[in-house]
């Protein structure tokens, strides 16, 4: 699954890379989700690994800090991409005229910039805070990887519970405006589809939706089961192994769900495959 999550999204980036036909906006941004991708699962998933299959389950204060703020700036990236993906959809649907004036390629560069810079700087502000409590007691960390809550439940002190609480917060407030700009989108992508006369147009027009829709819906469905679901006896095993299985499983359905749900992309790499292995039948 690891190696398909890092061939899958490299195939997409190689792909657009050489067809010419990709080098849209759309898929530009999502060229940076696979990257932000590629990156979260090299920081994450090999040292999870090795926990698993290893009986030295120990990891150092340095990698373990590295590990939190690669996850926290891969992991806010992808969000903020997922939304600014949601912005063009919205552009070329509702307002197809104005699409090149309002996604120019230098506009598009700077919402990607501003995307990793955003991501790098919520992985910075939550890590340090965390890394700044006072941590007593057991180091044991109940979990495969240095995961911010585990973490929190080691520290002590007057103002852990603070925090903690300012931590939840944050990270609850730019994951859940994410989460309410791309539904706004949507809103607005639905209105405009509902005005389009014919069902042949509704079908073409939402089929260019249909994987980002899949994409964040896994996302936020994901997170939304692991961290609102009931607390109960034994809720810390369950919630490190479906933590776990979020942090592996969402970038490898991703590069799955974008090459078989977009039909241009799907295409593009059926060519780019043919013109590689079978340059006689291209």
């Amino acid at each position: 699954m690891y190696l398909f999550t890092l061939l899958g999204n490299l195939l997409i980036m190689a792909t657009i890379w050489s067809e010419r036909s990709l080098h849209t906006p759309m898929y530009l941004f999502l060229c940076a989700l696979s990257i932000s991708e590629i990156l979260f699962t090299v920081a994450v998933t090999p040292r999870m690994l090795v926990v698993m299959l290893s009986t030295h389950h120990s990891i150092t204060f340095v990698a373990c800090v590295s590990q939190m703020f690669f996850s926290f700036v891969f992991g806010f990236t992808h969000s903020f991409l997922l939304m600014i993906m949601g912005y063009d959809l919205y552009v070329a649907i509702c307002h197809p005229l104005r699409y090149n004036v309002l996604m120019s390629p230098r506009d598009c560069a700077r919402l990607v910039f501003w995307s990793w810079a955003g991501g790098s700087v919520m992985g910075m502000m939550v890590t340090l805070i965390v890394f700044h409590l006072t941590f007593c007691g057991s180091n044991m960390i109940h979990h495969f990887l240095c995961h911010v809550l585990s973490l929190l439940k080691l520290s002590c002190g007057k103002e852990t519970s603070s925090v903690t609480l300012g931590v939840i917060l944050v990270c609850a407030t730019a994951l859940m405006g994410c989460l309410f700009l791309i539904f706004l989108s949507y809103v607005f992508i639905v209105s405009a589809i509902l005005r389009i006369p014919s069902a042949e147009g509704w079908h073409r027009t939402f089929s260019t939706c249909v994987s980002h829709l899949t994409v964040v819906v896994v996302q936020y469905g994901f997170a939304s089961i692991i961290y609102l679901k009931p607390k109960g006896p034994h809720s810390m095993d369950s919630n490190t192994l479906m933590a776990t299985t979020y942090t592996v499983f969402t970038p490898f359905l991703s590069p799955i769900i974008f090459s078989l749900r977009n039909k241009e992309l799907k295409n593009a790499i059926k060519k780019s495959f043919l013109r590689t292995f079978c340059p006689l039948n291209s």
